[in-house]
């Protein structure tokens, strides 16, 4: 009896670890986009501050912001595999996965923007002509793809 207990137990302590992966998994990649998303919007500060005269022009910090944003766009398509739609507090919006090629072009055109405006921004009045064209395509795909806070 000791030692089917002692097997039982063992078997659980193996095969626990198979069994909770895909939950694990699906709370890790919710995980890493909610921090992703989070370094993208830490970015977007203080260029968001040099757009609204807030704060002085710095090509430095500009140059950063839109390094990041290349960097997300090409991890972010990766972070919503299927099953990750809920948990975790996600905003993501399940028109992500009824629409997943869409979403992932946004992401590569946001992407592509990004190193487009990386290139063209010398100087602040660059800036004001490159970096609201980037923001208009990170702020669409928010309307059609995240959802409400609940």
């Amino acid at each position: 009896m000791l030692f089917r207990l002692v097997c039982f137990v063992s078997a659980l302590f193996f095969i626990s670890p198979v069994l909770m992966s895909p939950v694990s998994a699906q709370t890790d990649v919710i995980a890493q986009r909610k921090a992703l998303m989070k370094g993208v919007g830490g970015a977007t500060r203080d260029p968001g501050q040099m757009l609204r005269g807030q704060q002085g022009f710095d090509l430095a910090k500009v140059k950063a912001a839109l390094e990041t944003y290349a960097e997300a766009a090409s991890k972010m398509p990766a972070l919503y595999p299927a099953g990750s739609e809920t948990g975790g507090e996600t905003q993501a919006a399940p028109a992500i996965w009824q629409n997943k090629a869409d979403f992932d072009a946004r992401l590569a055109k946001f992407g592509s923007e990004a190193k487009t405006a990386l290139a063209a921004i010398s100087d602040e009045a660059s800036f004001k002509a490159n970096f609201p064209a980037v923001m208009k395509n990170c702020g669409g795909c928010h309307e059609t793809y995240r959802a409400e806070k609940k």
